[in-house]
């Protein structure tokens, strides 16, 4: 997958396993229904760090109905879809799984990028990255306003050929998008040190007006809690038909 940014991209963010165990292949038809530029597919966790409350009441009631990492690539092999997917979770349940075998399996069901919030750069580079480069799979970096420039330069390298996940704050997920002047200057400048990589807006996106406040200085954002929480009550397709008209 190479993003395309002619356009602000739109991606969403959802628990596999949540509301119900085998929503997955549902929730991924009724994205590519309304064009969603990509998905990414969270692994449920325990004990998620940088989730708010309402991601890690997902993951938990994904883990409760059953969900698990070995599932979570069989529903995927069983689905044709044309978006883009992203996998996103936190180290220990992979470790448990197995990299090799994970970037393997991700591999097999065409997933490019991977996103772990809980994986360094320098971990990476001193333990990981000719396994990722192995198997084809790109690692796309988190940074924040208060990431210095070399490493946000470091990151964008590393991510080349995904994106750089921008933190739009130094809270957790689901937080209110904060737009400040600096804030939004900082947005610009982490784009510029990024060069030709596309950079992703994630946490605080939660609806139309803050998708297009937060494009203007980056490619695209990420909406995550807000679409956790139409899908829990039932209403998962209004809420994308205020973002998007469906195909």
């Amino acid at each position: 997958m190479k993003l395309k940014t002619t356009h602000p991209l739109l991606s969403i963010f959802l628990t596999a396993g949540y509301p119900q165990l085998n929503d997955l292949p549902r929730q991924l038809a009724l994205l590519e229904k309304y064009g969603v530029d990509f998905v990414e597919v969270g692994i449920p966790f325990s004990d998620p760090l940088a989730d708010g409350p309402v991601i890690q009441e997902s993951s938990t009631i994904a883990l409760k109905n059953g969900m698990q990492l070995s599932l979570i690539f069989q529903q995927l092999k069983a689905v044709n879809t044309s978006v883009p997917l992203v996998l996103m979770g936190y180290l220990n349940p992979i470790l448990q799984f197995g990299m090799d075998r994970f970037l393997a399996e991700a591999n097999h069901v065409g997933v490019k990028h991977v996103v772990l919030p809980d994986l360094s750069i320098e971990i990476y580079e001193r333990s990981y990255k000719e396994i990722f480069d192995h198997y084809g799979v790109t690692p796309c970096f988190l940074v924040t306003p208060k990431t210095s420039d070399d490493r946000i330069r470091k990151a964008a390298r590393l991510s080349e050929k995904g994106f750089v996940y921008l933190v739009s704050t130094n809270a957790t997920t689901g937080s209110q998008h904060l737009t400040t002047l600096n804030l939004q200057e900082r947005y610009r400048e982490v784009k510029s040190l990024c060069g030709a990589t596309p950079v992703i807006m994630g946490f605080g996106i939660r609806d139309k007006a803050t998708f297009e406040a937060a494009t203007v200085d980056v490619d695209g954002a990420i909406i995550g809690s807000a679409f956790i929480q139409a899908l829990g009550s039932g209403k998962e397709e209004e809420f994308l038909a205020q973002l998007k008209s469906p195909k």
